[in-house]
C-alpha cells in the first residue's frame, strides 16, 4: 500500500514514465545512473521487482535516504573496494535481486561520473544478468546536487528506462587488479550505451523547443562577431520569422542553398528552415565558383539564400556570378519584406504555439545536405537526417560531460559537418553558450577571443590547433578544459605543445561527413595516445581485409548517425542509399584501421592514401609522420606518382627549405619504418595547400605532383626539387 501511494504521488508530481520491463532471472544485478537523492524512491516505487538496495556509505548518511530505507531491504557498503562487495556476491548467489548505483554518488556534473570496480566485480564473480536502468530528468529537480547555472524545477518530468539485459564476460588478465579494472571499463560502456539508448527520437526544431523549456527563453546561448547575442527566445522568434519568409519562396521538402558565414543569422535561418521542412544545402564558399555551382546542381538547388554584405566582404562576386542561373535571395531583402501580417503571425505563434507554427516532420526525413571535404576528389553531397544529427549529439553527451556552464568557441565553418553538429547543435542542445567566429584561419585573433570570453571547450583540426598555440600566450587558454582535435590526424608535436605550454591534454577524435560526423573520440574517462578513442555508443564496426595491407582492414560502420545516402550530379536531388560489402545501413569509411582488445581504434590512413612501391604497400600517412619526426617545426604532405618500372614513387612536399632525404631516412630508421617509407623525392614549397576545414588539399597536391618534371635517371637518391 505504501508503495502504491508513493507511486501515485510521484506520477502526480513528476509525471513519471517507465519504459521497458525486467524479466525474472536466477541471478539479477540492476545498475542505474544516479541523478538525485530521489532516485532510490523512484526505483523502489516503479521497478517491477523488489531488489536489495546496495548503498554507498556516503549516501547512506543522508536522513532523506535513511528514512525510506527503513521500509526496504538494503545493504551499506563502500563500493570503492571490490573485496567489500563480498556480501553483495552472497546475496546474488542466494537468488536475491540486487540494485546498485555504480557511480557511488549523486552526479555533480549532470552526466555520468566514474564507475567503481566493485559492481563490476560482483557481476563478473557471480555471472549475474546485468539490467541497466537510466534515469533522466531527476537531475533538474531540487533533490539533485547541481549548482551554478544548472536549471532547477520544482517538478520536472522524469523518465525511467529499463534496457535489455546483458552480461559482463570474465576479463582475461593474470592479475586480479587488472581484471577488476577491465570489468569496470566494460560496465562503463554498458552505462554509456544505456545513456544513449534512452535518447528519444525527434526532429531538430522540436528538440530546440524542449531544451528551451528546460533552460528558459531568457537564457543567453549564442554570440557572434557582430556583437549580436541571442537568447533561446530571440533565436526562436528569428528562426520562425526567417522560416516563414523562406517558406513563401520555396516548396515544403525543397532543398535550398545556404551561402552564409558563421553568424547568429545563419543559425536562425537554419532552424527556421528545419521548422518549415526546408532542407538547407550548406555551400562551401571557400571551394571556388565551379565547386559551389557543382554542389547546387548535385543537390538540385533552385534557390540560394545569401547576404550582400557577406559576398562583398568575403570577395565572392565570382561565386555569385556563377550562380546567376539560380534564384539568389539576399537576407537583407528578406528582412525588408517582413510585413505587418507576418509580424502578427510571429507574435502569436512564437509566443504561444511555437510547436504548431512548425511543419511536422519525421526523424528520418532529410535535415541538411552537406558536402564532403573534397581533399581527395570531387566533393559528394551527403544527406543527413534529423535523427542522424541529434543521435550524434546524444552520443557525444553520453561519453563526455558538457555542462551548461561551458562556453564553446566555434570557428569551424557551418558548411563542415564538424562545425555544424559539434560547433552549433551540440551546445544548443545542452544550454551551453557558444561564440561563433567567422574563420578558423585567424590564428592571432582566436586565442585572444578564447581568453576574452573565458571559453572552456574548443574543437578544431590539428593544423588549426598548432597555429593557435604558436600565437597564444600561455595564459590565453587558462579556462579551457576540453580540447578535441578532429578532421585530420593529431600531430604529436601539437599534442606535446599543448601539454607543455598550456597544461592541456588534447583529445583526438575521428569521424567522416557521412556519420554526422563523429564516430569515435578519446574522453577524459577513456583515452589512449595514438588512437582516436572508442567507437560511439549505438555504433558497430567491421573490418574488411585489404590486399597488400597486412595490418588492420577497411573500416565499415553502422549506427543511427549514418547518412541517408549520397547525391550525385548524374541524378540531381536524388538520395542514393549507401552501399557496403556488409549490406544495408553499413557505410564504408574508406579508412584503414585497427581495433585493439580494449576497443580503441587506430586509423592507419585512407585506403587511397597508400602507394604501391616496388610491390609493397606504403602508407602516405606514415611518410608524413616520418617527415614530422625529421622536421617537427614545419608542415609536410605526401603524394604518390606513377613511375614506369617501379609502380609508384612517393613525393614529399615540405615547407622546410633545409629538409633532405638523408634526414628522412634517418627518421624512418628511428621510427622502425621500412626504407620504402622514406620519400624518394623532396619538393620544397612555400605553403602546403589546405581546405577551409583545415585538411590538407591532396587534390591540389596530386596535381602539383603530376606537373613536376620526372627526375633524371642518373640523379643521386638524395636529389630534391
Amino acid at each position: 500500500m505504501v508503495r502504491f501511494l508513493v507511486r501515485c504521488l510521484l506520477r502526480l508530481c513528476f509525471r513519471v514514465r517507465v519504459r521497458g520491463a525486467i524479466a525474472a532471472h536466477e541471478k539479477l544485478l540492476i545498475v542505474s545512473n544516479h541523478q538525485s537523492l530521489l532516485d532510490g524512491i523512484l526505483l523502489g516505487a516503479f521497478l517491477p521487482v523488489q531488489p536489495v538496495w546496495v548503498l554507498h556509505s556516503t549516501i547512506a548518511r543522508h536522513w532523506f535516504v535513511r528514512l525510506p530505507m527503513r521500509f526496504l531491504p538494503h545493504l551499506i557498503v563502500d563500493s570503492a573496494h571490490p573485496l567489500g562487495m563480498k556480501a553483495v556476491v552472497g546475496l546474488i548467489e542466494s537468488g536475491h535481486p540486487v540494485l546498485i548505483f555504480p557511480e557511488g554518488r549523486v552526479t555533480s556534473t549532470g552526466s555520468m561520473m566514474k564507475i567503481y570496480e566493485g559492481p563490476a566485480f560482483v557481476a563478473v564473480r557471480t555471472g549475474a544478468t546485468v539490467v541497466p536502468v537510466h534515469i533522466s530528468g531527476a537531475v533538474y529537480s531540487l533533490f539533485s546536487r547541481m549548482s551554478g547555472e544548472f536549471p532547477h524545477k520544482l517538478f520536472p518530468r522524469i523518465t525511467v528506462t529499463v534496457h535489455p539485459p546483458c552480461s559482463i564476460a570474465t576479463p582475461e588478465a593474470a592479475r586480479s587488479r587488472v581484471r577488476h579494472k577491465l570489468g569496470a571499463e566494460a560496465l562503463r560502456r554498458i552505462m554509456q550505451e544505456a545513456a544513449f539508448a534512452s535518447f528519444e527520437k525527434t526532429t531538430l526544431f522540436p528538440a530546440l523547443l524542449d531544451v528551451m523549456a528546460v533552460f528558459g527563453r531568457r537564457r543567453h546561448i549564442l554570440e557572434d562577431m557582430q556583437q549580436q547575442e541571442l537568447t533561446y527566445g530571440r533565436l526562436l522568434k528569428s528562426s520562425l520569422a526567417l522560416g516563414r519568409l523562406v517558406g513563401k519562396l520555396t516548396r515544403e521538402g525543397e532543398t535550398v542553398g545556404v551561402l552564409m558565414p558563421n553568424l547568429g543569422a545563419t543559425v536562425s535561418l537554419l532552424y527556421g528552415m528545419f521548422a518549415m521542412r526546408r532542407v538547407p544545402a550548406m555551400l562551401n564558399y571557400t571551394a571556388g565558383p565551379e565547386a559551389v555551382h557543382s554542389a547546387c546542381r548535385t543537390a538540385g538547388v533552385r534557390v540560394v539564400i545569401t547576404s550582400r554584405a557577406f559576398l562583398e566582404r568575403a570577395r565572392l562576386a565570382a561565386v555569385a556570378a556563377k550562380l546567376e542561373n539560380l534564384q539568389l535571395v539576399y537576407l537583407e531583402d528578406l528582412r525588408a519584406s517582413f510585413g505587418l501580417a507576418d509580424k502578427l503571425w510571429l507574435l502569436g505563434w512564437a509566443v504561444w504555439f511555437p510547436r504548431k507554427a512548425a511543419r511536422s516532420a519525421n526523424p528520418t526525413d532529410p535535415a541538411v545536405i552537406l558536402f564532403t571535404s573534397g581533399s581527395e576528389g570531387q566533393p559528394k553531397g551527403v544527406a543527413l537526417s534529423h535523427d542522424a544529427l541529434l543521435s550524434n549529439v546524444a552520443q557525444c553527451r553520453a561519453i563526455i560531460e558538457f555542462a551548461p556552464r561551458d562556453r564553446f568557441l566555434s570557428a569551424l565553418p557551418l558548411f563542415h559537418a564538424f562545425g555544424l553538429t559539434i560547433g552549433i547543435i551540440l551546445p544548443l542542445m545542452g544550454g551551453s553558450h557558444v561564440f561563433l567566429y567567422v574563420s578558423p584561419l585567424h590564428y592571432r585573433v582566436i586565442p585572444e577571443l578564447i581568453y576574452d570570453r573565458d571559453c572552456t571547450v574548443l574543437f578544431a583540426s590539428s593544423t588549426f590547433l598548432g597555429n593557435y598555440a604558436k600565437y597564444a600566450n600561455p595564459f590565453d587558454f587558462h579556462a579551457l578544459r576540453i580540447v578535441v582535435a578532429g578532421a585530420e590526424k593529431l600531430n604529436d608535436e601539437v599534442r606535446k605543445l599543448y601539454a607543455e605550454k598550456f597544461g592541456i591534454r588534447v583529445l583526438e577524435g575521428y569521424g567522416v561527413t557521412e556519420t554526422a560526423p563523429v564516430l569515435a573520440v578519446n574522453t577524459p574517462m577513456a583515452a589512449k595516445t595514438g588512437t582516436v578513442g572508442e567507437l560511439f555508443p549505438g555504433c558497430e564496426y567491421r573490418l574488411e581485409p585489404v590486399p597488400g595491407i597486412a595490418e588492420g582492414g577497411l573500416l565499415h560502420v553502422r549506427g543511427p548517425n549514418v547518412m541517408l545516402g549520397y547525391l550525385s550530379e548524374e541524378q540531381p536531388g536524388v538520395i542514393q542509399p549507401t552501399r557496403s560489402l556488409f549490406g544495408e545501413g553499413w557505410h564504408n569509411t574508406g579508412d584503414v584501421a585497427t581495433v585493439d582488445e580494449a576497443g580503441f581504434i587506430r586509423i592507419l590512413g585512407r585506403v587511397r592514401r597508400f602507394a604501391k612501391v616496388a610491390g609493397e604497400m606504403v602508407s602516405l600517412e606514415l611518410v608524413e609522420r616520418i617527415a614530422r619526426a625529421a622536421s617537427p617545426e614545419f608542415e609536410h604532405a605526401s603524394a604518390a606518382l606513377a613511375e614506369a618500372g617501379r609502380g609508384e614513387t612517393v613525393l614529399l612536399f615540405t615547407e622546410d627549405p633545409n629538409l633532405r632525404r638523408e634526414q628522412l631516412q634517418q627518421a624512418a630508421r628511428a621510427l622502425g619504418a621500412p626504407d620504402l617509407a622514406a620519400p624518394r623525392r623532396v619538393v620544397h614549397v612555400d605553403e602546403i595547400p589546405a581546405l577551409g576545414s583545415g585538411k590538407k588539399d591532396y587534390v591540389t597536391l596530386n596535381r602539383m605532383a603530376r606537373a613536376l618534371k620526372p627526375p633524371a635517371q642518373d640523379l643521386p637518391a638524395s636529389e630534391s626539387d
